[in-house]
């Protein structure tokens, strides 16, 4: 029985990794017997009406191949989607499903995604930028510096888990002084690397949210090569690290106290398919939680390859896939605050953590270093280095996040 125990746990670590290349198809085909509970079928939505099963080492081959998809089998049971035909034919366009089977009932609910009345104007312009003098990039260095230590942070790793630890000791140091500042970790099913959520009360507990996600991945051999993550999200991490920082700042003289609740979110798994957030917004749509806005940002500190291109430092806009009004708030925003402009650009279905908000019903735009054909090709490999980062773009990002967190919290009147 243990050897049987031991062949099935090899058989899963093969799979799992591109290893088919190298090993026979018979072998492969040989392991497939043997496969336990790491290495199950599992239900990937590619689409608004695309799902389908795939393995985990098919699930590698995905991202490898630059093909977007949210890990949906928390939220949708095997056998429910094909029950109701989502893995063969989709019935259903942007309008969601929950599926609930305790009792052998299958309930269908649609989650629209509700139009806010943004700002259409800045009205705290003083007050935010006052707070760029105190924008510490050596602190954000070293943060960056320490959290590209972990050898790896891929989710499904010791080194993952103990960078989640890392961060959560950082964050709960800031917010140590404030008791009515809460900080969560979201513990998932099937790994340990948790999600953080901190949480300022506001006036109203609908949320504004920003995000980044905290785990790396390197696509040859996840599990174990080294995967720094510099930019990818390690800079997105800090930038709402120390956006955080900042607003606790102006929290803590008492000259801040937002009207929607403010949450900020650092997700886990966001390599094998948005696992840790489609978790957390699921869970939010569950509970009927309000969410009026998401910023997600992953990669905040790459130029390079708009410089080599001779094109001017910019954001990149991502207008596919989001929520127009939340976009058209954002630039803004941008215009604003910013001494740099967006550019727009498109990234294609569940291309990072936003999507699980939109596939909730919840508002939420994706902001990137630049425009997706000159943003960071190093990402994914050893070579995702804090070297490579460009601290006053990582700077201009922060600028951003504090003025889009300070402005929507305050925000009234959006419904």
């Amino acid at each position: 029985m243990r050897f049987i125990t031991l062949l099935s746990v090899f058989a899963c670590v093969v799979i799992s990794f591109p290893l088919f290349d190298i090993v026979p198809e018979w072998s492969v085909n040989t392991f497939s017997l043997f496969r336990g509970n790491g290495c199950q079928d599992r239900l990937l939505k590619l689409g608004p009406d695309e799902y389908r099963l795939a393995s985990e080492k098919e699930k590698l081959a995905l991202k490898k191949a630059n093909k977007r998809f949210i890990d949906m089998t928390e939220q949708i049971p095997i056998e429910v989607a094909v029950e109701q035909g989502l893995i063969v034919k989709p019935t259903h366009s942007f309008l969601q499903k929950l599926f609930f089977i305790g009792s052998k009932q299958i309930k269908t609910l649609e989650k629209p995604i509700p139009v806010y009345n943004y700002p259409k104007k800045t009205k705290y312009n003083s007050e935010v930028k006052s707070l760029y003098d105190l924008i510490n990039i050596d602190g954000v260095y070293e943060n960056l510096s320490n959290f590209t230590s972990f050898y790896t942070r891929y989710y499904k790793t010791e080194s993952g888990a103990e960078s989640a630890t890392w961060l959560y000791d950082q964050i709960s140091e800031l917010i140590a002084s404030f008791k009515d500042i809460s900080i969560k970790k979201v513990h998932h099913k099937g790994w340990n690397q948790f999600s953080i959520i901190v949480s300022i009360p506001g006036e109203v507990k609908d949320k504004v949210v920003v995000a980044a996600h905290q785990d790396s991945a390197n696509l040859i051999l996840p599990n174990l090569m080294r995967a720094p993550g510099a930019d990818d999200d390690g800079s997105g991490t800090v930038t709402t690290l120390e956006s955080l920082r900042l607003i606790l700042e102006a929290y803590g003289k008492g000259t801040y106290k937002p009207y929607n609740t403010l949450e900020f979110h650092w997700y886990s798994a966001e390599e094998g398919g948005l696992l840790g957030s489609i978790d957390v917004f699921s869970r939010y749509y569950k509970a009927n939680e309000v969410v009026v806005g998401m910023l997600q940002q992953d990669m905040t500190g790459y130029t390079q390859g708009s410089i080599d291109a001779g094109v001017e430092p910019h954001f990149g806009l991502i207008e596919d896939y989001t929520s127009i009004e939340l976009n058209n708030f954002l630039k803004l925003i941008i215009k604003t605050y910013n001494s740099i402009p967006y550019h727009s650009s498109e990234c294609g279905y569940a291309c990072s953590d936003h999507a699980s908000a939109l596939e909730n019903g919840y508002p939420s735009s994706f902001l990137i270093e630049s425009e997706m054909k000159y943003s960071n090709k190093y990402i994914h490999s050893v070579m995702d280095t804090i070297d490579r980062i460009d601290f006053d773009h990582v700077k201009e990002h922060v600028k951003l996040t504090v003025a889009f967190a300070y402005e929507l919290s305050l925000a009234k009147k959006l419904h």
